[in-house]
């Protein structure tokens, strides 16, 4: 392998390994801002608010770098679609991060109230399949297994089965005065944003079947769109009979 090669696969590893550790950082994240959450922790809540700060500068740091690689390396085929996939991927992350810090803004919004004892039920689940989405999908990136990232789709239904739940179970508690509007509302927006960092991991798992095989969920809609543009195209060119 020449020194331009080798060089190239230096810093291709380099950033996976920089995006497995944000991931990792991401879903420790999840756990401690439920936790904030549950026990009303207001440092707890500054403190993830302020490490995001941290996880932002990785973000585009890493963005940088996968940047730089393609303007100097020129990279095709599997190195290409890993690339961009590796820039896409921190977009999710750094998403799914800012909604870990809105769960924690959350927390300060409801200090002082109490919490039906269902409801913290219902928003431990979500946020621990939250956390085994993200460590699912990681798993998969690391791996490289398209098998993988295909399961998580189903992991994820079960995340908007506990979503519905919950929602269902807020307007339960406040009819029932147990809990009140304000702080219902701002439990609604949590579990919306669990189910959004659902949604990010699902697209994480799209974007690691994407360097593995070439995969995308659009496909089927790519190619009817192209059987359409065919038909037209023919109707455009067949020559028009005399009437």
């Amino acid at each position: 392998m020449d020194e331009i090669r080798k060089s190239f696969h230096n810093d291709l590893d380099s950033v996976r390994a920089e995006i497995i550790r944000l991931g990792a950082s991401l879903t420790e994240s999840i756990p401690r801002a439920t936790a904030v959450l549950l026990s009303g922790d207001l440092e707890g809540a500054d403190y993830l608010v302020q490490a995001d700060d941290e996880f932002d500068g990785r973000s585009a740091e890493l963005e940088a770098s996968c940047f730089e690689i393609l303007a100097l390396q020129s990279p095709v085929a599997t190195d290409l679609r890993q690339l961009i996939s590796i820039i896409k991927i921190t977009g999710e992350l750094e998403r799914s991060a800012d909604l870990v810090v809105n769960i924690c803004k959350a927390a300060r919004r409801i200090y002082g109230h109490d919490v039906d004892p269902m409801l913290r039920g219902v928003i431990s689940k979500m946020s621990e399949q939250a956390q085994n989405l993200f460590a699912a999908t990681m798993e998969a990136f690391e791996q490289n297994d398209s098998a993988k990232a295909a399961a998580i789709d189903d992991m994820d239904s079960y995340l908007d089965s506990l979503h519905r739940q919950f929602i269902q179970q807020i307007f339960e508690s406040h009819s029932k005065t147990k809990i009140d509007l304000q702080v219902a509302v701002q439990l609604a927006v949590v579990a919306r944003f669990y189910e959004r960092i659902g949604d990010h991991a699902v697209n994480v798992s799209e974007k690691t079947r994407f360097i593995v095989t070439g995969w995308v969920r659009e496909r089927g809609g790519i190619e009817r769109y192209k059987a359409r543009v065919g038909d037209m195209t023919g109707e455009l060119l067949r020559p028009k009979q005399e009437s």
